[in-house]
């Protein structure tokens, strides 16, 4: 029996995916983070993001929304931010 290589996924692409993204609270996080997508989906803009503080002020959440066309080019997305050193979290 021949097994699919091809992983089975609710998303339904091309779609704009929203992703969360937590990290340190820095005055360059913003910028990182946009930075790193852009890297995978170069049409991601500042006004795609959306930027919170955490209630204690320590961390900073931000909210990305971002165009995908397949599983692969959000999984090169998501490894780019959970590299990256400002990042805590990515979901």
């Amino acid at each position: 029996m021949l097994m699919s290589e091809e992983k089975k996924t609710l998303i339904v692409f091309p779609c704009h995916f929203p992703l969360k993204v937590m990290g340190a609270q820095h005055p360059e996080f913003e910028s990182a983070i946009l930075k790193a997508v852009q890297t995978h989906a170069p049409d991601t803009q500042q006004h795609h993001i959306t930027i919170r503080p955490s209630s204690k002020g320590n961390y900073i959440g931000a909210t990305v929304k971002v165009y995908v066309n397949d599983q692969k080019q959000l999984d090169n997305i998501y490894q780019a931010l959970t590299n990256h050193e400002l990042v805590k979290v990515v979901f």
